[in-house]
């Protein structure tokens, strides 16, 4: 719900500019990277993933009535979504080792093809309460805080009652079959991993795709300039983008268990580029605009879980909550970058101008990335 208003509300409702969207943008994508990997480090030394993960769900739920108090000021707002993103920087790589853990290896793209489904399902419901709570009370953004708080405590609750700590493992087995002690658990071992040339490159490589990569928020906001579209209906956006990730999530996943997770990987990022293609080229309506955003949960559902299962496949299983928060740490510093870039070249030059700079950068970084993953990794 709040993911879903924010960016009309800073931009329409307080007014903030194109440069201050990009920034706000940026920080809501990137400053998870704050925790990401100690919350990581502190799960896999623990072993408790379960309550690591419940202090960002808890922390990220306090954070939806401090919009509130925040009201129009930019600092305080900025503020607010910054330990909000901490709660999530938190709770994300706990939660996917703890899906990697109740997974079986060969069906580890369905498994998380599976959860993203059932996360997007909430957030396509999401955008839908705005839209009505907005029509029986319009422009009155707090009544979407107010509910997504109690929502949110729900879902606390849930993960606090509801779900355990995967079964305790206290060694590992290297790759030359020797035992590893979950002691070895370290700032040491975790930049070690980044000497495992399979983890490296898949880090290198998905930072430099989500470089050039126009977060949802600033795309829709380009659709809007390009279309009209009633600020009451803008979170139909993220429904239509929801419903086609949730609709293809469990396929992908299944997809790339069956004929590798690079090609159905890379077939998503290709997916992307063609609904910048169509923002950029088509005529835009409403026929247009669905397409595009077909395209754009497409992408999602061959890319997010894809890549999880991806990195689960490489990491030695006492540092897999380490492993997923570098990975995400490094995505999410390249998102942070790019949405702050992109709020500067459309304040220069525009928004469709920008969004050619980056599709141009992301077909070069798919060009090279291809043989470079290739090379390194196994289907």
């Amino acid at each position: 719900m709040v993911s879903a208003m924010l960016p009309l509300y800073l931009l329409v409702a307080l007014r903030f500019s194109p440069f201050q969207v990009g920034v706000m943008d940026g920080l809501y994508q990137g400053a998870t990277v704050l925790v990401r990997v100690m919350s990581g480090l502190v799960a896999d030394r623990w072993r408790r993933p379960k309550q690591v993960a419940a202090v960002g769900y808890g922390l990220s739920a306090v954070c939806k009535l401090g919009l509130l108090i925040a009201s129009s000021s930019w600092t305080a707002i900025a503020g607010v979504m910054l330990l909000d993103r901490v709660g999530k920087g938190i709770r994300t790589a706990p939660r996917d080792a703890m899906i990697a853990a109740s997974s079986q290896p060969e069906q580890l793209a369905t498994a998380f093809g599976v959860h993203r489904a059932m996360d997007t399902a909430g957030a396509m419901i999401g955008p839908l309460l705005a839209v009505a709570i907005l029509s029986i009370a319009p422009e009155q953004y707090d009544a979407i805080f107010v509910v997504s708080f109690c929502v949110a405590l729900i879902g606390l609750a849930v993960i606090v009652l509801f779900v355990d700590n995967p079964a305790d493992r206290a060694v590992d087995e290297s790759e030359d079959g020797s035992s590893v002690s979950q002691a070895a658990v370290s700032l040491r071992s975790m930049i070690a991993l980044l000497w495992q040339a399979e983890f490296r490159t898949l880090i290198i490589v998905g930072s430099a795709l989500a470089l050039v990569t126009v977060s949802d928020s600033l795309l829709y906001l380009v659709l809007r300039q390009r279309m009209t579209i009633p600020n009451g209906l803008f979170p139909l956006l993220y429904v239509v983008t929801a419903l086609m990730f949730m609709i293809f999530a469990i396929p992908a996943g299944w997809l790339a268990d069956r004929i590798g997770h690079k090609p159905v990987f890379f077939l998503g990022y290709g997916l992307l580029a063609g609904a910048y293609g169509i923002l950029l080229v088509l005529q835009m309506n409403y026929l247009t605009a669905v397409l595009m955003l077909i395209l754009l949960g497409s992408y999602y559902a061959a890319t997010d879980g894809v890549f999880m299962a991806m990195a689960t496949r490489v990491l030695p299983t006492h540092l897999r909550t380490t492993g997923l928060a570098l990975l995400t740490t490094g995505t999410g510093l390249a998102r942070l970058l790019a949405s702050t870039l992109y709020g500067i070249v459309w304040s220069w030059f525009g928004a469709e101008r920008a969004l050619m700079i980056f599709i141009g950068g992301l077909v070069a970084v798919l060009l090279l990335a291809w043989p470079t993953v290739q090379r390194v990794l196994e289907n």
